[in-house]
């Protein structure tokens, strides 16, 4: 395993408000991190900086040792809560479409999970019920291979069955070759395949644990912890 992600005091500025205040954490190959907090606690904007999305105010963010540039965007695939494909489009099209855009991206297994997670290749974006959405936007994802995968909210508004199957991709393309990081505040979800916990609150970082150390040092589940946390505000 190794730091594959730095960040050292980073802040974030949107004119007056402070999205991102002094963090400094770093993530490591062969981990699934949980990035936790409720809305507005500056989950969607440290991702958007990692990816290149978001030029940061103060601070150091390093990806292999190199600067946030052109360069690191292609070691990331950040799949964003807000609805980025054509709704026009046949499920066919956007998977070409992806296949032409991303060096990195497997056909035969976007083909292959079409399949598996009941999608229609002949149906339009917009027939898509919002779990069936969701699910493709996780096929486009772990279609790719990279060593840096990142989900922001990707439980946000689907059906149970539609949160399994995600969760499921989700865990299956993490490895010891790459850094999985998911954001989200639908915490018991999550329970069973984070190995790290990262808590956000107004910016900061109030806690960076093992999730096992969670478990059996605190005796409390994830889900107590966070409730512990914010409730407590």
């Amino acid at each position: 395993m190794s730091n594959i992600i730095k960040i050292a005091n980073l802040s974030k500025k949107y004119f007056s408000k402070v999205a991102l205040n002094e963090v400094s954490i770093s993530f490591e190959t062969g981990k699934i991190y949980g990035l936790l907090g409720p809305n507005g606690s500056g989950k969607t904007t440290l991702m958007k900086v990692i990816a290149g999305l978001h030029k940061h105010t103060s601070g150091d963010v390093t990806i292999k040792d190199l600067p946030i540039s052109f360069k690191t965007k292609a070691q990331v695939v950040f799949m964003p809560t807000e609805d980025y494909l054509y709704s026009f489009m046949k499920l066919t099209t956007v998977i070409k479409y992806f296949n032409e855009m991303y060096q990195d991206f497997d056909l035969n297994k976007a083909h292959s999970l079409l399949e598996k997670l009941e999608l229609n290749p002949k149906q339009k974006v917009s027939d898509l019920s919002t779990g069936l959405k969701g699910r493709l936007k996780v096929l486009l994802a772990v279609s790719r291979k990279a060593p840096i995968y990142m989900f922001d909210e990707p439980l946000n508004g689907l059906d149970p069955i539609s949160r399994e199957i995600v969760l499921q991709l989700i865990n299956e393309v993490s490895s010891e070759s790459n850094s999985v990081i998911i954001s989200s505040h639908l915490v018991s979800e999550l329970e069973t395949i984070l190995d790290r916990v990262v808590l956000l609150k107004n910016g900061e970082i109030v806690v960076n644990e093992d999730a096992e150390d969670i478990r059996f040092n605190k005796g409390k589940s994830i889900e107590e912890l966070y409730k512990e946390v914010y409730l407590s505000c």
